[in-house]
Order: structure tokens, then sequence, then C-alpha cells
């Protein structure tokens, strides 16, 4: 348990970042809601990231901000917050939390004046040493607090999944089973963790060979429509396509349906590794799953790259991973966890 005393009425989280990093942050809240029940929770998070925040159990209120907007804010409030934390290294965003909290806790920054100004200044970790997770929860460790789980995570409405219902309906793969995710591209900048389109044509193209009925969902954003699409044009009634239409909670939505889930390692990955479904992620072993992978999840099969060390650059193809090797970790997935009803 922490020692501030006494405890804090409101608490601050700030975590502006990409939806991975975003969500890596949840199991350091939780710890923070666990140790302080009484406390009302607020986080702000990037305008477009923000709402895998909305309807977790221990948090108050969510918000939007942005290194930018932060510099203008909290002048005139007063400090409305009794505690702080800030994930990662923007100062505008540390700044900003000095102004509204009593108590701020971040990272060591490049700036010695706002690092004295700390309640606790934490040593950056340094690159790929811990796990993502893990590093976050130094945070709350440096005033006390324990882990409360080390589980992302993420909370569907049933409005949420009711309106996903209706979308596999309207898809006319509502009573299918087993009911396939497919995350096949991370975002633009970390290409080199997607693994090859035609790998996951023929992975599918062996799922139905195995499982006749199966069907899968094509999820994904705009900037991929071109490959989820040439897949969804090969797979034809066998998939829906949803890739570039949905937000992230109406995809999120979807995923809690599913029998099964087959990614690459980017934001939507890391959703999944909320729920309760049978997970296999594909990691590039410049981010290996030790790093970024799902922890305690019951039912992970992550499939990492076999280079390792110096043999690893972004010029490793992901297409050294076999076709085989993934199908073996979807059929040891289905079998110790058959689909079910959802």
């Amino acid at each position: 348990m922490s020692f501030l005393k006494p405890p804090p009425a409101s608490i601050l989280f700030i975590a502006v970042s990409r939806i991975g990093d975003t969500l890596f942050a949840t199991p350091a809240i939780r710890a923070v809601a666990a140790a302080y029940p009484g406390a009302r929770i607020t986080v702000l998070g990037h305008p477009k990231r923000a709402e895998v925040f909305e309807h977790l159990p221990f948090v108050y209120r969510v918000g939007s901000i942005t290194k930018g907007r932060a510099t203008w804010r909290g002048w005139l409030a007063g400090k409305s917050f009794d505690l702080a934390f800030v994930f990662g290294f923007d100062q505008a965003l540390v700044a900003y939390a000095l102004r509204v909290s009593q108590r701020v806790v971040a990272f060591e920054q490049e700036n010695a004046s706002l690092n004295r100004r700390l309640f606790a200044a934490i040593a950056r970790p340094p690159f790929q040493s811990d796990h993502a997770v893990l590093q976050r929860l130094r945070l709350p460790a440096a005033v006390g607090i324990p882990p409360a789980g080390l589980r992302i995570a993420f909370q569907s409405t049933g409005e949420e999944t009711a309106s996903a219902r209706r979308r596999l309906e309207d898809a006319g793969i509502g009573g299918s089973r087993p009911l396939i995710g497919l995350q096949v591209a991370s975002f633009a900048t970390k290409s080199y963790r997607d693994w090859p389109i035609e790998n996951f044509a023929a992975l599918c193209d062996r799922i139905t060979s195995r499982w006749p009925q199966a069907r899968f969902l094509v999820y994904g954003g705009s900037a991929e429509r071109q490959r989820t699409g040439w897949l969804k044009q090969g797979l034809g009634e066998r998939a829906a396509l949803f890739a570039g239409n949905l937000s992230l909670r109406d995809t999120a939505a979807l995923m809690t349906l599913t029998d099964l889930y087959v990614g690459v390692d980017t934001g939507p990955t890391h959703i999944m590794s909320a729920f309760d479904i049978p997970l296999v992620a594909l990691y590039h072993c410049i981010s290996s799953s030790k790093l970024t992978g799902p922890l305690e999840h019951p039912c992970a099969y992550p499939v990492d790259h076999p280079a390792s060390g110096e043999r690893c650059t972004e010029m490793t193809e992901m297409a050294d991973i076999h076709v085989d090797t993934v199908f073996a970790e979807v059929e040891r997935a289905m079998a110790e966890h058959p689909p079910g009803q959802r």
C-alpha cells in the first residue's frame, strides 16, 4: 500500500501515445485504483485513442489532451488533483500535470529544473529492457503501490456488443463457427512487423480445409485497404471486411464475439489481449512477445520471429515465419479452447 497520507481523493493519469502504448498503461492505472479505492481517477489520452479507457470500472472520467494543447491548459483553474502520473517523455504534458496536481510522478525528463519539481522522478528504463507493462508499473511503484495484475484492461458495453452482433448478422456470418478475426498489418512506420498478405491467405485456406464452416473477420484501417480488399476478394463469402469502417470500440466489440484471433503486433492485437479468447500473435524480432506480448492471458499463443540479436534488423522479413508454424498454433489453440457460443 502507498505511503501517501492522507490518501489522494483525485488522481490524474496522462497517457498520450499510440493504441498499444496507451493500453500498456491500464495495469498501472488499475494498481493505483486498487491502492486508493475511494479516489476519483481521471485519464487523459490522445484524442484518437482516449476511447480505449472508456467504461473501465476503475476510471471515473476520460478526457483528451495533446502536447500542443497542454501548453495552453491548466494556468487558471489551480491544482484540482492530489496526485498525477504522466507516462512518456513529453515535457509539455509533465509541465501541465505540475500546474494541475499537488504531486506528480513521471519518468525523468531532459529538463533538470522540471525533474526537481516532480514528487518522484523515475529513471528512464533502457530501451527494450523490460516488458512495456512492467515499465509503466514503475511509476506507481515509486510511491509504494504494488501491481494489481499485469493484464491489459478494456471493457466493451452491452450496447456495443449488441451492435456487433447485428453487424455479424448483416454480413451473413452471425451463426457461423468458428469466427476468426484477422489483423494483417501494423501502422505504416512499423511495416516491418507485417506478415505477407499471401501468407494470411494461405493460412485461411489451411483453416478452411480443417474447419470448413470457419468464417473470417478482416480488421484494419484505411491505410491497408488494398491488402485487406485483396484478402477479402480471395476469401469471398468466407470473410467479412470491416477494415477502415469501424471505430476502435466497434472493432473491439466484434472481437469479443470471435473464437480465435490471428494478427501482427499492433494496437488491435493489444486490445484483443484483454479478452479471454485464443490469441495467435506474430512478433518481429525487434519487438518480441517478451516485450509487448500478452501477460497473464489464459489462451495466448505468441509466434516469435526466429532471428535475434545482431541477426535482426528492420530488414529482417516476417516471411521467415512460415505458414506451417502459425497454423500449428491455430490448431493448438482450437484444440485447447474449442469454439463455443458467445
